[in-house]
């Protein structure tokens, strides 16, 4: 499902998603090689006109894994080695977006954002479909282990750490 209504389907995980993604500017998204091992990349998200975006670079190497492989997970980025916020991961498709209209608002909002945006035609923009999220934190004291998908809404569990 789209961003919007993966926020409505499922807003503690999905409003924690967008301030993370938002405050860090940069996530990691893995993809799918050719020969079918997997790529990780970092990239900026944008969340525009209800939808999760990320803009890549023209042909670059997730761009062609996901032009002929759609399926992509994304990752928070880690703070350092304990990490309190934990991590945040979506996994689903990751479509592009052709219509002109859109990539103009997506456009608009990068440049207010950066004050830059990337040039007609000579960039990829790609919408989240979500299909399943997931949230893992540690500390001294439990794990917590959110997982959402459409078909089982969100479950929670936090278990204390053995001594």
């Amino acid at each position: 499902m789209r961003w919007e209504a993966f926020e409505r389907a499922c807003p503690s995980l999905g409003e924690m998603a967008r301030e993370r993604f938002e405050r860090d500017e940069l996530i990691l998204v893995g993809t799918i090689r050719a020969d079918g091992s997997p790529r990780i990349s970092p990239t900026e998200p944008d969340f525009v006109a209800g939808e999760l975006f990320l803009g890549m670079m023209w042909r670059s190497p997730k761009v062609l894994d996901l032009l002929r492989d759609p399926r992509g997970v994304l990752h928070s980025v880690p703070s350092d080695r304990l990490n309190p916020g934990g991590d945040i991961k979506l996994y689903g498709r990751l479509l592009e977006v052709s219509d002109l209209e859109v990539r103009g608002v997506y456009r608009d909002a990068i440049r207010a954002r950066i004050d830059w945006a990337p040039e007609e035609p000579n960039f990829h923009l790609f919408a989240m479909d979500v299909e399943r999220a997931g949230y893992k934190r540690f500390d001294e004291q439990a794990n917590e282990t959110w997982t959402w998908s459409a078909e089982l809404g969100l479950r929670r569990n936090t278990r204390p750490n053995d001594d």
